[in-house]
């Protein structure tokens, strides 16, 4: 399955708390995607969040991320990892 990095921009002021209620959001909805959220980081002086996925395809996490109500600015897929 391809694996995907999704960036979330503008989200200064983010906490420890809030990554994990919105890492917890996806979770519980990812399997109506078949998508499998694997980890989240911050940057919360920077606003960005960066998250790890398995999934069918990029729109997959797309709309999993809108339905847990906090849309994705970029998703990248990527094919190579070590």
């Amino acid at each position: 399955m391809p694996q995907f990095m999704d960036i979330h921009r503008n989200m200064s002021g983010l906490t420890a708390d809030d990554l994990l209620a919105a890492h917890n959001a996806d979770l519980e909805i990812q399997d109506t995607e078949d998508v499998v959220f694997k980890q989240a980081w911050a940057s919360p002086e920077d606003g960005v969040i960066f998250c790890l996925s398995d999934g069918p395809d990029a729109e997959a996490v797309k709309r999993i991320h809108e339905r847990a109500g906090h849309a994705t600015n970029e998703i990248h897929e990527v094919p190579l990892v070590v």
